[in-house]
């Protein structure tokens, strides 16, 4: 509960990947899930934990939470020889045999084994960065590969391993602080006792966040099921909200769009509720995207809170004063209520999330969180009596530590211990804000649809290769709808297309598709989102058309830490 006399602030961390597996194979394609899941969400717990008196609000979304879940059963299956482990890296780092020298099997393994921040993680441990460069000669001198011993790759992928393992896992596991020492010609026993350590802490994820928020140190939130753009789906045209005049899709809407979004929130609920045994107050709605009907759906299942980016309170402000000019300026720091919601709408302050995000990884970890904390005080000191302010940071749990000397151990146990014990700040959850509010909230006729990127959808759609994305999907949809009226299917093969289609409304495909990005990950998304499409239509047993065939965007742009973060403030937009 907030004190009478400190100003509350909540940090809220977003745990999200979207769905790199393959519904048809069981296979995942990239191994983001795992590796963040031993990287940054072990470590976001830890440093709670670690820091009693400290509080946050964290994010789940759903479908991240069921491929952890999925790991741990192909792992546990492996083990008892029922089953592969299904993730080409995982699988080769306890694999009897490795693909031979010079074969693209084992050049595809090598590739991926090299995909880490070069300056924090690779050249941090001079073996792994030895490996590194006797990769790039491989990579040069095609006629040297057949000298080259096949220890180059089950060494890389042991230290890859290493690389990305969580700070507070590499302080406290002697497994790893071995295999750290022994440096290189790893064994079996070696690397089985390596994935045993990495099937400890996806099993613990659970759990610990779990206790956390039974001690009331953390509140748990929750995503629509696989992070969809609700506003998006709900109405393209909301777009124009916030940018009249951006060039939509060929697709007027999404068919069906609302109930799908109900869909995604009650599913969302359901998988919260099965890991962690209560129902969710708030929804971080993805992307902090939001508009009046998402709201209203918002409220309609029962979610207290909400929050997005500070764009979109002042478009909604300004609108406010179209109307109303001698409307006061409530500012950011303040909750909301939006028309006919009674859900509670947060504003994250872009300007402070974004200095974590973007400025402060090159900084000493003392120096960085007392200039934030230095940010927060005069803000605290701008709110008075009655309207108290409410500072919200919020930002993703896993991208922005990977840029922070050893995976920001330092920044952020500093981040705790400095506001636990400060004199007129005060950690604490959304919740407690929305049960004991220490400022009114402000209410405003309509909420102008945006995100928390630029306050618009810019991101998502308006883009020639987003729009096409948008009209494969609204295609795939409107054959969907019509096979699920036919009755050509089973409720069996119902619930999983259902499934698919929900995991190809995902956020993240539309999130990469562009010029703007780099182009590796644009053709690894542009690949996982025609597969998704593809099983879908296999679900529904219709031919997918020659459109899904083809390639959708390239890429070829270098923005500030690739892409995976952005700044809130179309200030800060890049290039």
């Amino acid at each position: 509960m907030a004190s009478d006399t400190k100003t509350p602030v909540v940090l809220c961390w977003h745990m999200h990947q979207p769905s790199y597996q393959d519904m048809r194979t069981n296979q995942f394609l990239f191994p983001w899930v795992y590796l963040h899941t031993i990287k940054d969400y072990s470590d976001m717990a830890a440093h709670l934990e670690a820091n009693p008196d400290a509080r946050a609000v964290v994010n789940f979304a759903p479908v991240l939470l069921e491929q952890i879940e999925t790991y741990l059963v192909q792992i546990e299956r492996w083990r008892h020889g029922a089953g592969e482990i299904g993730d080409p890296l995982l699988s080769a780092l306890v694999a009897e045999e490795l693909p031979e020298t010079g074969t693209p099997a084992f050049l595809g393994l090598m590739e991926k084994s090299l995909r880490a921040n070069r300056e924090r993680i690779i050249n941090r441990y001079p073996a792994y960065a030895r490996l590194a460069e006797l990769a790039e000669l491989y990579r040069a001198k095609p006629e040297l590969q057949r000298y080259i011993s096949g220890r180059l790759l089950s060494d890389l992928l042991v230290w890859y391993h290493i690389g990305w393992m969580g700070e507070t896992i590499r302080r406290k596991s002697h497994c790893i602080q071995s295999l750290q020492e022994k440096g290189h010609n790893f064994s079996m026993d070696d690397r089985r006792a390596l994935l045993d350590v990495i099937f400890d802490v996806l099993s613990g994820i659970g759990p610990r966040y779990r206790h956390l928020a039974q001690k009331g140190q953390v509140e748990l939130s929750v995503s629509p099921y696989t992070h969809a753009m609700l506003p998006l789906l709900i109405d393209l045209a909301s777009a124009r909200e916030a940018m009249p005049d951006i060039v939509l899709p060929a697709h007027s809407h999404y068919p069906g769009g609302e109930a799908r979004v109900g869909w995604q929130l009650q599913q969302a609920k359901a998988v919260f509720q099965r890991f962690f045994g209560v129902d969710p107050s708030g929804c971080w709605a993805s992307e902090g995207g939001l508009s009046q009907a998402t709201l209203g759906l918002l409220d309609v299942h029962q979610f207290r809170w909400t929050a997005s980016g500070d764009s979109v309170v002042h478009n909604s402000l300004h609108r406010a004063r179209e109307t109303d000019p001698e409307l006061p300026d409530y500012g950011i720091h303040r909750p909301y209520t939006f028309g006919e919601s009674g859900t509670s709408v947060f504003f994250r302050d872009d300007g402070l999330s974004d200095l974590i995000g973007f400025t402060y990884a090159d900084w000493h970890a003392k120096d960085a969180v007392g200039d934030l904390v230095h940010h927060m005080e005069n803000i605290a000191r701008q709110g008075k009596g009655k309207t108290r302010h409410v500072i919200s940071v919020i930002m993703d749990g896993e991208n922005a530590w990977e840029y922070y000397p050893e995976n920001g151990f330092h920044f952020l146990d500093e981040l705790y211990r400095v506001l636990a014990d400060h004199p007129t700040l005060q950690l604490t959850t959304y919740s407690d804000l929305v049960a004991s509010p220490v400022t009114e909230p402000a209410h405003l006729p309509h909420l102008v649809a945006g995100s928390w990127i630029y306050g618009t959808f810019s991101t998502w759609i308006g883009d020639p290769d987003k729009n096409r994305a948008w009209d494969l999907l609204c295609e795939a949809k409107t054959h969907f709808d019509r096979v699920m009226d036919n009755g050509s299917l089973n409720s069996e093969q119902k619930e999983a297309a259902m499934q698919q289609l929900a995991i190809c409304e995902g956020s993240d495909w539309f999130w990469w598709f562009g010029d703007y990005n780099p182009a590796q990950i644009v053709s690894d998304f542009e690949h996982l989102y025609r597969r998704h499409l593809v099983n879908l239509y296999d679900m529904i047993g219709y031919p997918a058309p020659p459109s899904v065939f083809q390639q959708l965007s390239q890429g070829s742009g270098e923005p500030a830490r690739g892409g995976t973060m952005r700044p809130g403030h179309e200030a800060d937009k890049p290039a």
